[in-house]
């Protein structure tokens, strides 16, 4: 017999109720879940929005911990290379220098549920055909991987494109099963940098 408060596989009989059964829809499951958006680890800053004359930023972790959260740009403000700037905050854990870090440009798509993803190209392999097209975790987003992918794209000798599911970072909407499906459609279809 269980005591009063024993939790079974770190879950309470009631968490466990919640969970499967209100409602006992499974795209609603799924969601409690799968979808674990961390606070956001970066922003994306439009040349505009840096002031004139403004260098691009270092990995900034010290500004942009410190710094309110600015009005994300539009989609396509920007666009071209270095256009818009990625500023990381001291969570997303850089592990490299400015060099590594002018070598990400980002940018933002629009899906069909019109929900703005932030995307982000890594330029690891400047001759490479290939680029791959990464799908994170659910539990991070791409200030937590940006790191990751500088080194992934360099030792595979490829460039790397990826973006943040609705919800996730500075992607608007929210994480659901149907975003997650417009999501890697519309960023199948954006036109990747390089």
């Amino acid at each position: 017999m269980h005591e009063p408060g024993v939790r079974m596989n770190g879950s309470s009989p009631g968490e466990l109720c919640w969970l499967f059964c209100c409602p006992p829809c499974p795209s609603r499951i799924a969601a409690k879940l799968a979808f674990l958006p961390p606070e956001p680890t970066y922003t994306v800053l439009a040349p505009e929005q840096r002031g004139p004359g403004a260098p691009a930023p270092a990995s900034a972790a010290a500004t942009a911990a410190a710094q309110p959260a600015p009005q994300q740009p539009e989609e396509g403000a920007g666009s071209g290379p270095g256009a818009c700037s990625l500023h990381l905050s001291e969570r997303a854990d850089w592990q490299y220098s400015q060099r590594e870090l002018d070598a990400v440009e980002v940018f933002f798509s629009r899906t069909a549920r019109d929900n703005r993803l932030g995307c982000m190209f890594v330029r690891c392999a400047p001759s490479s055909r290939y680029t791959l097209l990464f799908s994170h975790g659910n539990a991070v987003d791409l200030g937590q991987m940006c790191s990751f992918y500088i080194g992934l794209g360099s030792r595979i000798n490829c460039n790397i494109f990826s973006y943040d599911y609705s919800g996730y970072g500075v992607s608007s909407g929210k994480p659901s099963e149907k975003n997650l499906y417009n999501d890697i459609d519309a960023v199948w279809q954006a036109p990747c940098i390089g």
